[in-house]
Protein backbone atom coordinates (compact mmCIF):
# COMPACT_ATOMS: atom_id res chain seq x y z
CA UNK A 1 0.00 0.00 0.00
CA UNK A 2 1.01 3.92 -0.56
CA UNK A 3 2.19 5.82 2.16
CA UNK A 4 0.35 9.28 3.43
CA UNK A 5 1.48 11.44 0.99
CA UNK A 6 0.38 9.26 -1.85
CA UNK A 7 -2.93 8.67 -0.47
CA UNK A 8 -6.28 10.21 -1.01
CA UNK A 9 -9.34 9.66 1.00
CA UNK A 10 -12.81 10.18 0.21
CA UNK A 11 -15.82 12.06 1.98
CA UNK A 12 -19.44 12.54 0.44
CA UNK A 13 -23.55 12.83 0.94
CA UNK A 14 -25.63 9.94 1.17
CA UNK A 15 -28.49 9.79 -0.41
CA UNK A 16 -30.99 11.62 1.60
CA UNK A 17 -28.86 14.53 1.59
CA UNK A 18 -28.60 14.15 -2.72
CA UNK A 19 -31.39 16.10 -4.28
CA UNK A 20 -31.69 13.08 -6.72
CA UNK A 21 -31.95 10.23 -3.83
CA UNK A 22 -31.17 7.61 -5.13
CA UNK A 23 -32.05 8.08 -9.02
CA UNK A 24 -28.71 7.22 -10.36
CA UNK A 25 -29.93 8.22 -13.55
CA UNK A 26 -30.60 11.74 -12.80
CA UNK A 27 -28.43 13.76 -15.14
CA UNK A 28 -27.41 15.56 -12.17
CA UNK A 29 -25.95 12.25 -10.70
CA UNK A 30 -24.67 11.22 -14.03
CA UNK A 31 -22.69 14.85 -13.92
CA UNK A 32 -21.35 13.51 -10.27
CA UNK A 33 -20.28 10.73 -11.81
CA UNK A 34 -18.50 11.68 -14.66
CA UNK A 35 -16.52 14.61 -12.75
CA UNK A 36 -15.78 11.90 -9.79
CA UNK A 37 -13.54 10.18 -12.93
CA UNK A 38 -11.89 13.32 -14.09
CA UNK A 39 -10.81 14.41 -11.22
CA UNK A 40 -9.48 10.73 -9.90
CA UNK A 41 -7.75 11.08 -13.69
CA UNK A 42 -5.91 14.24 -12.15
CA UNK A 43 -5.37 13.26 -8.81
CA UNK A 44 -3.75 10.13 -10.18
CA UNK A 45 -0.77 12.06 -12.54
CA UNK A 46 -0.16 14.31 -9.22
CA UNK A 47 1.27 10.95 -8.23
CA UNK A 48 -1.30 9.67 -5.87
CA UNK A 49 -2.33 5.92 -6.11
CA UNK A 50 -3.71 4.59 -3.01
CA UNK A 51 -7.66 5.64 -2.43
CA UNK A 52 -9.53 5.22 0.78
CA UNK A 53 -13.17 5.06 0.41
CA UNK A 54 -15.64 4.71 3.92
CA UNK A 55 -18.14 2.53 2.18
CA UNK A 56 -20.95 4.10 2.66
CA UNK A 57 -24.19 4.01 0.61
CA UNK A 58 -24.06 7.55 -2.09
CA UNK A 59 -20.83 9.49 -2.74
CA UNK A 60 -18.86 6.73 -1.58
CA UNK A 61 -19.83 4.12 -3.64
CA UNK A 62 -19.64 6.15 -6.84
CA UNK A 63 -15.92 7.05 -5.74
CA UNK A 64 -15.42 3.66 -5.21
CA UNK A 65 -16.53 2.61 -8.63
CA UNK A 66 -14.39 5.19 -9.78
CA UNK A 67 -11.29 4.36 -8.47
CA UNK A 68 -12.09 0.72 -9.59
CA UNK A 69 -12.47 2.03 -13.42
CA UNK A 70 -8.73 4.26 -12.78
CA UNK A 71 -7.44 0.74 -11.64
CA UNK A 72 -8.54 -0.92 -14.88
CA UNK A 73 -6.71 1.96 -16.62
CA UNK A 74 -3.46 1.83 -14.46
CA UNK A 75 -2.52 -1.11 -12.68
CA UNK A 76 -0.86 0.68 -9.23
CA UNK A 77 -4.02 1.94 -8.12
CA UNK A 78 -5.32 0.36 -4.95
CA UNK A 79 -8.45 1.05 -3.50
CA UNK A 80 -9.11 0.84 1.00
CA UNK A 81 -12.51 -0.10 2.22
CA UNK A 82 -12.34 1.71 5.41
CA UNK A 83 -15.16 0.37 7.26
CA UNK A 84 -16.43 1.74 10.06
CA UNK A 85 -18.47 -1.15 11.98
CA UNK A 86 -18.82 -4.77 10.91
CA UNK A 87 -22.27 -5.03 9.79
CA UNK A 88 -22.57 -1.27 7.92
CA UNK A 89 -24.52 -3.21 5.41
CA UNK A 90 -26.96 -5.02 7.95
CA UNK A 91 -29.98 -2.97 7.42
CA UNK A 92 -29.86 -2.16 3.89
CA UNK A 93 -31.72 -3.71 0.87
CA UNK A 94 -30.32 -6.75 -0.70
CA UNK A 95 -29.57 -4.42 -3.89
CA UNK A 96 -27.47 -2.17 -2.24
CA UNK A 97 -25.77 -5.43 0.08
CA UNK A 98 -24.77 -7.08 -3.35
CA UNK A 99 -23.10 -3.71 -4.71
CA UNK A 100 -21.42 -3.31 -1.13
CA UNK A 101 -19.85 -6.64 -1.22
CA UNK A 102 -19.13 -6.54 -5.04
CA UNK A 103 -16.84 -3.15 -4.25
CA UNK A 104 -15.27 -5.07 -0.79
CA UNK A 105 -14.28 -7.94 -2.92
CA UNK A 106 -12.93 -5.99 -5.77
CA UNK A 107 -10.95 -3.83 -2.66
CA UNK A 108 -7.19 -4.34 -2.10
CA UNK A 109 -7.43 -3.49 1.58
CA UNK A 110 -10.38 -3.65 4.24
CA UNK A 111 -10.08 -2.26 7.28
CA UNK A 112 -12.70 -2.89 9.80
CA UNK A 113 -12.09 -0.30 12.69
CA UNK A 114 -14.72 -1.89 15.03
CA UNK A 115 -16.92 -4.70 15.54
CA UNK A 116 -20.38 -2.85 16.61
CA UNK A 117 -21.93 0.29 16.27
CA UNK A 118 -21.45 3.21 18.14
CA UNK A 119 -22.71 6.68 18.18
CA UNK A 120 -19.10 7.67 17.15
CA UNK A 121 -18.30 4.69 14.71
CA UNK A 122 -18.35 6.64 11.27
CA UNK A 123 -16.84 10.03 13.00
CA UNK A 124 -14.06 7.30 13.95
CA UNK A 125 -13.98 5.99 10.23
CA UNK A 126 -13.78 9.56 8.71
CA UNK A 127 -10.85 10.38 11.22
CA UNK A 128 -9.20 7.21 10.20
CA UNK A 129 -8.84 7.72 6.46
CA UNK A 130 -8.11 11.29 6.85
CA UNK A 131 -5.11 10.36 9.28
CA UNK A 132 -3.52 7.88 6.63
CA UNK A 133 -4.16 10.47 3.66
CA UNK A 134 -2.55 13.44 2.33
CA UNK A 135 -5.12 14.57 -0.01
CA UNK A 136 -9.40 14.79 0.84
CA UNK A 137 -11.47 14.81 -1.91
CA UNK A 138 -14.78 15.70 -0.74
CA UNK A 139 -18.78 15.84 -2.57
CA UNK A 140 -19.88 18.29 -0.86
CA UNK A 141 -23.01 21.01 -0.72
CA UNK A 142 -22.20 23.10 2.28
CA UNK A 143 -24.69 22.01 4.71
CA UNK A 144 -23.81 20.74 8.34
CA UNK A 145 -23.14 16.97 8.95
CA UNK A 146 -20.48 14.35 8.42
CA UNK A 147 -19.43 15.76 5.44
CA UNK A 148 -18.59 18.90 6.73
CA UNK A 149 -16.92 17.82 9.84
CA UNK A 150 -14.99 15.55 8.12
CA UNK A 151 -13.40 18.64 5.44
CA UNK A 152 -13.27 20.69 8.58
CA UNK A 153 -10.72 17.81 10.21
CA UNK A 154 -9.04 17.37 7.54
CA UNK A 155 -8.21 21.65 7.17
CA UNK A 156 -7.01 21.10 10.81
CA UNK A 157 -4.47 18.36 10.22
CA UNK A 158 -3.03 20.32 7.13
CA UNK A 159 -4.47 17.86 4.72
CA UNK A 160 -5.19 19.25 1.04
CA UNK A 161 -9.01 19.33 0.49
CA UNK A 162 -10.48 19.67 -3.16
CA UNK A 163 -14.64 19.97 -3.26
CA UNK A 164 -16.62 18.63 -5.83
CA UNK A 165 -19.69 21.21 -5.46
CA UNK A 166 -23.06 18.69 -5.68
CA UNK A 167 -25.72 20.37 -7.75
CA UNK A 168 -28.90 20.72 -5.97
CA UNK A 169 -30.82 22.93 -8.96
Amino acid sequence: MADREHSCCFTGHRPQKLPWGMNENDPRCVKLKAELDARLGAIYELGYRHFICGMAIGCDMYFAEAVLKLREKYGDVTLEAAIPFGDQPGRWNSTLRRRYNGLIDNADKVTVLQYGYTPDCMMRRNRYMVDRASLLLACYDGRPGGTMNTILYAGREGVKVIVVDIEND
